[in-house]
């Protein structure tokens, strides 16, 4: 059992990896990735909070939920990130007040996009139907997870945005060799 585990652990941060990496090729910027991860220390609290107040078991299925979480958390990170950063560029708005443009004009969809996960999974969590205690730590996980990263994308991200962003350049160094347009 406990090898398992460690086999379970080591998908998580995998996963966590694999998401930096892939952010980082798409920002083409390293900051902008590390900020959009920042949230997963949030979903993995959520997800341990949740499966402890719940008297849940961390097994397969809670992993798989905890991936389920990380992935539509970072979804609502690279969103808010991706606004607040085109507005930093493209106008003369200092790192905070981007941050609070992209908190703002991004509020809606992050929530949105959380409530309906979160909704579709109570059925899950609360074992309705047969055989659905299975699942049951799968549910728990997402919603206890994605409860964290939504306060933490929302009240959290765009501190770590403004603080990581204050002295950046305009325009940013392209990680590709052919472009002529990178400083």
């Amino acid at each position: 059992m406990e090898e398992t585990f460690h086999y379970l652990t080591l998908g998580v941060i995998f996963a966590v990896v694999a998401i930096f990496l892939l952010l980082a090729a798409n920002f083409q910027s390293i900051r902008l990735a590390l900020i959009s991860v920042s949230a997963a220390p949030a979903v993995i609290c959520g997800v341990i909070l949740a499966l402890l107040v719940s008297g849940t078991t961390l097994n397969l299925q809670s992993f798989m939920g905890a991936i389920t979480a990380l992935g539509v958390s970072v979804a609502n990170s690279i969103l808010l990130v991706t606004f607040a950063e085109s507005h930093r560029r493209n106008s003369d708005a200092s790192s905070a007040e981007a941050a609070v443009f992209g908190g703002r004009t991004r509020l809606r969809p992050i929530l949105m996009t959380s409530i309906a996960m979160i909704a579709g999974m109570i059925p899950m969590a609360l074992a309705f139907g047969e055989g659905a205690h299975q699942t049951v730590p799968l549910g728990r996980a997402v919603i206890g997870g994605l409860a964290a990263s939504t306060l933490a994308t929302l009240l959290i991200l765009p501190a770590v945005f403004s603080a990581v962003q204050d002295h950046a350049h305009r325009s940013s160094a392209s990680l590709d060799v052919t472009d002529e347009q990178s400083p």
